[in-house]
């Protein structure tokens, strides 16, 4: 029986483990055979049995003597235990550890009658066991569990106990190395502050040096192109004779050049300068430079009145200007290899006045040629330009007389024609010799009183066309008079003879539209005078016009407009 209960609560503690997953021990699981485990259980008691069955007969024992080798067992542990001298939480241990096995357990049934109980018993208090069991075993298990959890938080504790005091003595250190780095840095800023400037002081200070290096430099440069002007100055005013001669001595004088060797010993005296002149050779060339000043600004002033004459002279002058820019840059080149004064050719300051005054008295020649000139120029320009204002108001006035002249022959030509289709529209084909006949005396009565206003000649026996020539011939003559005339003389006459014309055409205008009055009135008089004509039947009837319509426009505004969104709407949506 016991050996049956030993396999049973090993199934059951085979069983521990699914129910420590969280599963119910009582509850058949789905892929395991029951059957199965039950013939397992069969094999393994016949094995136990036939086990027994080949023990030895001392081997061999009955429950109740099984049950008292446990306990007399127990008690040998139980003796030893006593004379054992542990502490206090060995004693426990061991206590716990008896507590929990098979012998403690016998021990507790000492005093108690064992009997055979039956499967079901045996099975229920199995269960009960098992399941206290279960429950002391998950209890330990969240128990050492729980003591893991609370060693390692332990543990992360103490770890970050070491962190936090790693960290704050680092942190301690970098605000000491900050301090130590801000002393630092505020000692560096202060120096380079210090150092900037002094910089800035030494910076001023050369830069005002420099400044005053500099004026004195445009200074110099000034003085030396005011002094190079008065010695080009100087120069041109020298014959050319002279300045030929000098041109020639400097050529020689820069032909030969110095060896290598004088040049080395040249270059290694840097230092050396020039020999500056005495003081009373500057004085001397300063008063030559203010006495040719004033003469170059007495030329500058007379430089804007030339004539020919001078734009010759200039070119003679520009000639030997390139000359002497040549001996310039010879001097130049022939300045850096000697040392000498350059020459002149005047020695005294009264041959410079006196050629000056020369130079004063051909420019107001030359002044005066020109104002001759400018002044003959002006009379020339204004007689040509009168004359071109009177031959453009003649050309002007004889444009417009010949475009009258033009507008009455075609007003004549016109008036002749009209006449001439009246004539033939009243002859209709009758007397036309007579007319022709009676239209020639007309005219060459015309034409001899026209001949006789021309000529003044009273007495006329001649030809209409020769009268006509005659005409002519004076019509010519006084046109040719008439560029003789003054133009005021001129121009009060054709103001006259164009009122007189004008009085003229209005006084046949007047007796034109007299005639006309008169026709029309002649005309209404025989109309009245005429006979009625009696109308017979229907007067033509001419269709009617239908009237037209007239669109109203609908002040309701806000219908139509409504109207034709809903129209927009409906016809789009259908679309």
């Amino acid at each position: 029986m016991s050996e049956d209960a030993k396999e049973e609560s090993a199934a059951h503690g085979a069983g521990s483990d699914v129910l420590q997953r969280g599963r119910n021990p009582f509850k058949v699981p789905a892929n395991c055979n029951i059957f199965l485990l039950r013939n397992k259980e069969k094999e393994q008691r016949k094995k136990k049995q036939e086990q027994l069955r080949n023990l030895k007969v001392h081997e061999k024992h009955a429950y109740i003597g099984k049950m008292n080798c446990k306990r007399a067992e127990l008690r040998r542990k139980l003796r030893l235990a006593e004379y054992e001298d542990e502490s206090g939480s060995s004693a426990e241990k061991k206590a716990q550890e008896l507590r929990e096995s098979h012998i403690g357990k016998i021990a507790m049934l000492k005093d108690h009658n064992i009997e055979k109980e039956t499967i079901s018993e045996f099975i229920a208090k199995k269960r009960e066991m098992f399941l206290l069991e279960y429950s002391l075993a998950v209890k330990r298990g969240e128990i050492s569990h729980l003591e893991e959890v609370a060693a390692a938080e332990e543990k992360k504790l103490l770890n970050a106990e070491k962190f936090l005091e790693e960290d704050v003595m680092m942190f301690d250190s970098f605000l000491k190395e900050n301090d130590r780095n801000a002393v630092e840095a505020v000692k560096n800023a202060e120096q380079e502050t210090r150092e900037k400037l002094e910089k800035m002081s030494e910076i001023k200070k050369i830069m005002s040096k420099i400044a005053a290096i500099k004026s004195d430099i445009s200074k110099f440069e000034e003085t030396l192109a005011e002094y190079t002007m008065y010695r080009d100055f100087l120069t041109k005013l020298s014959p050319l004779e002279w300045q030929e001669k000098e041109r020639v001595w400097r050529k020689r004088r820069a032909k030969p050049q110095l060896p290598d060797k004088d040049q080395g010993k040249r270059g290694e005296q840097p230092g050396k300068t020039l020999p500056v002149p005495p003081p009373e050779t500057l004085a001397g060339a300063e008063r030559k430079a203010s006495g040719a000043g004033r003469e170059l600004r007495a030329l500058r002033a007379l430089r804007d009145t030339r004539t020919p004459s001078t734009l010759r002279l200039k070119a003679t002058s520009q000639r030997s200007q390139d000359s002497r820019a040549e001996s310039r840059t010879e001097d130049a080149s022939s300045s850096d290899n000697d040392e000498e004064e350059p020459q002149l050719y005047f020695t005294h300051p009264q041959q410079l006045l006196d050629l000056l005054s020369d130079l004063e008295e051909q420019n107001l020649c030359l002044i005066q040629n020109s104002r001759e000139t400018e002044e003959a120029l002006e009379e020339y320009t204004h007689t040509m330009n009168s004359t071109r204002k009177k031959m453009e108001q003649e050309t002007e006035q004889l444009m417009q007389q010949i475009d009258t002249m033009t507008r009455t022959i075609e007003k004549e030509q016109k008036r002749a024609a009209e006449v001439e289709l009246k004539v033939r529209l009243l002859s209709c084909g009758k007397d036309i010799a007579e007319d022709q006949d009676a239209m020639l005396d007309l005219l060459g009565r015309k034409v001899e009183e026209v001949y006789r206003t021309c000529t003044g000649n009273s007495e006329v026996s001649l030809s209409p066309v020769q009268m006509l020539t005659a005409v002519e011939q004076r019509l010519g003559e006084l046109l040719d008079s008439v560029e003789l005339i003054p133009r005021d003389r001129v121009l009060l006459a054709e103001q006259a003879k164009e009122k007189e014309r004008r009085l003229r055409l209005k006084e046949e205008k007047l007796l034109q539209q007299k005639q006309h009055q008169e026709e029309r009135l002649r005309k209404s008089l025989e109309r009245a005078q005429a006979a009625i004509k009696k109308t017979t039947g229907k007067k033509l009837m001419y269709r009617s016009k239908p009237p037209a319509t007239k669109t109203k426009e609908s002040l309701n505004t806000e219908s139509t407009d409504q109207e034709k969104e809903e129209q927009l709407y409906f016809f789009t949506m259908s679309r």
